[in-house]
């Protein structure tokens, strides 16, 4: 069963877990992170990639080793590598994981239409590593990625989350424990919610906190010159924080 995200009653999707048409943009780790839970909790899903041959035939291209796409992809048959116009226009909501870098280059070659009305997912931080490690943010301060993305495809319903936390704990926040926060922002309070429901019943995230309109995003992405140098002194990705109130 397919959900057109305009229908009144989309909050309630949740309660039945409809198949739903979900695009990921992007195949490196946090899109196949992403790809395998969403496609684990019963939906389709799009991979959304620039040139389908080139991705399949890059890097480690033998499809016996396990970090291929290739292999990937037999393994996870309700997956479909697909360009990324073909993803968006398949989808009812799109995940955007791919570098920050990569990010508006990607939007702009789009067909903004594809996106009209659409939840879209910004999952991306505007690293910088031309300087080396660790890296500085390319847009901070009075500005933010997700501001641009949202200015971008205006038609779009951007919601910024995810960003704060290394890939494996966005899809399983309680792999280190049961209690978690994660933060969202955007400006449609509808996709705000629906993102929500996600965040806690596809990936257990148990504690969501709105921060408010896309112009939030600053502070979120903001948050991760502190996250990197905490990844340095705790030697691994895998921490979160909790918000008591």
């Amino acid at each position: 069963m397919n959900v057109v995200i305009a229908v009144p009653g989309i909050l309630e999707f949740l309660d039945y877990t409809p198949e739903m048409n979900i695009a990921i943009f992007g195949t490196g780790t946090v899109g196949r992170t992403l790809a395998s839970k969403v496609s684990e909790v019963g939906n389709s899903v799009y991979v959304g990639t620039r040139n389908v041959q080139k991705t399949l035939s890059s890097g480690k291209s033998n499809s016996d080793d396990p970090d291929s796409i290739s292999a990937w992809l037999d393994i996870h048959p309700g997956i479909s590598l697909v360009p990324f116009a073909e993803a968006a226009a398949k989808s009812e909501i799109v995940f955007l994981a791919v570098s920050g870098q990569a990010a508006l280059p990607l939007l702009k070659d789009l067909d903004p239409k594809l996106l009209a009305g659409k939840i879209l997912v910004d999952l991306t931080n505007p690293l910088d590593f031309s300087k080396g490690m660790p890296p500085t943010l390319s847009i901070v301060n009075d500005d933010s990625l997700g501001e641009q993305i949202q200015s971008l495809v205006p038609e779009a319903r951007v919601v910024k989350t995810l960003n704060m936390v290394t890939s494996s704990l966005m899809v399983d926040p309680q792999e280190l424990g049961p209690d978690h926060t994660m933060c969202l922002s955007g400006n449609d309070s509808e996709a705000k919610k629906v993102v929500t429901d996600m965040l806690k019943n596809w990936f257990g995230w148990s504690d969501v906190i709105d921060l408010g309109d896309i112009r939030q995003a600053r502070g979120m992405e903001m948050y991760l010159p502190l996250w990197l140098r905490m990844w340095g002194a705790l030697g691994t990705a895998k921490f979160n924080i909790k918000i008591v109130r």
